[in-house]
């Protein structure tokens, strides 16, 4: 009888059961050696003071998540990485010369607010990234100017010649090849368009990143980029300029991506992509901003949800 009464359990869970082997720790590893090719060439531009935003915004997140579990009576997170690759998008934003407080609010900001204010990885409707810089954007404009911020460097800001004094101006100050290599100024990883697209290429490969999405982002940018320009060529750059510029690519292959807060479905993925190119050229045509993209991510960020809800109808479903 003894052995009737003991309780049984049962282990149940839902198809499918294979499983393919990734991780989240896994994916933040390839994430994090991607982004090592976007900084080496934040490095070679801008030297000694890169590493140290970088290694100080990866600090802060990691201890911030770690400060945030332990309040919430969680498990460690430290080791999935999550915490580390926000750290090191979120410095990719910033000047190469923020200061040390810039960073470490912009950090706290991110996590706390962009990431575990909703229950941690994979909950947050919006960019962890993104809502980090959005905060410091707004309230220290001038220390997130990266014009103000980087004086002694004979780079340009293409974007700020092409607000104020137009296409042609721009096109005759900088080459594609000096865009392409990130030749500029802006965020001390955004704008290395090389190390970018090489870092997105290996994530598309090993499956991290959806090839949907970065696609339909970049046709976003030169359709509406192209159809301005077909319309006046002489208020409106040629497109390419929109893709080389700014933090165009880096929010195509790294924040408009983030599994958390994008679609899962090849047409809600399309639609969102595009919508998101799209915004980046409306911003920065008739916005107040230079460099719109971030905003333009976290747009889309709040349409997923519908983007979502895009999907094929069952088999056998009229």
């Amino acid at each position: 009888m003894s052995n009737l009464n003991q309780k049984i359990l049962f282990s149940m869970t839902a198809a499918p059961f294979w499983h393919c082997g990734r991780t989240v720790q896994g994916n933040s590893i390839h994430t994090l050696f991607a982004l090592s090719l976007v900084i080496a060439m934040a490095f070679w531009h801008w030297g000694i003071p890169v590493l140290g935003v970088v290694g100080l915004s990866v600090l802060v997140s990691v201890l911030t998540e770690e400060f945030w579990n332990t309040i919430m009576g969680r498990h460690s997170t430290f080791m999935d990485g999550t915490a580390a690759v926000s750290g090191v998008l979120l410095a990719c934003l910033l000047p190469s010369t923020a200061p040390f407080w810039l960073v470490i609010i912009g950090a706290f900001c991110a996590i706390t607010f962009g990431k575990m204010a909703f229950g941690g990885y994979g909950a947050n409707p919006v960019s962890t990234v993104c809502v980090g810089w959005a905060m410091i954007f707004v309230s220290f404009p001038i220390y997130m100017d990266a014009n103000a911020m980087l004086l002694q460097t004979d780079f340009i800001d293409p974007l700020v010649r092409l607000k104020y004094f137009g296409p042609d101006f721009m096109v005759n100050s900088v080459t594609c090849l000096d865009l392409f290599l990130g030749k500029q100024i802006g965020g001390l990883g955004v704008v290395q368009n090389a190390g970018i697209i090489l870092g997105g290429i290996y994530l598309i490969a090993k499956g991290i990143v959806r090839l949907e999405i970065v696609i339909s982002f970049i046709a976003g940018v030169l359709l509406l980029g192209g159809i301005l320009n077909i319309c006046s060529a002489e208020l409106y750059v040629n497109p390419f300029y929109h893709l080389l510029t700014g933090s165009t690519l880096f929010c195509a292959f790294f924040l408009a991506t983030e599994c958390a807060s994008a679609p899962d479905r090849a047409i809600g993925m399309f639609l969102y992509g595009l919508m998101g190119g799209m915004l980046v050229v409306t911003i920065r045509t008739f916005g107040v901003y230079t460099d719109g993209a971030p905003f333009a991510v976290m747009l889309i960020n709040l349409l997923s949800p519908y983007f979502a809800m895009i999907q094929p109808k069952p088999f056998g479903v009229k």
